[in-house]
């Protein structure tokens, strides 16, 4: 089982709530809008040293569906 669930221990607040929302979210409409935002919090987070790298990418790939391979 290759279970990451550790990687979102210690993520900042404003980047949990993101992550809420969008995995709550139940108004197909703003689904896109949601998207964006999540990746655009993880990417912030990420750049700031707020996160790992590893961990930026375990987040997009459980939530936005990225996978680090096709980015490279």
């Amino acid at each position: 089982m290759n279970d990451k669930s550790y990687n979102e221990y210690g993520l900042p607040k404003w980047l949990e709530e993101s992550i809420k929302t969008y995995t709550t979210n139940t108004n197909k409409m703003i689904d896109d809008c949601l998207y964006c935002e999540l990746q655009s919090d993880i990417n912030v987070a990420e750049v700031e040293n707020l996160i790992s790298s590893d961990q930026a990418w375990d987040l997009r790939e459980k939530y936005l569906g990225l996978r680090k391979e096709d980015n490279t």
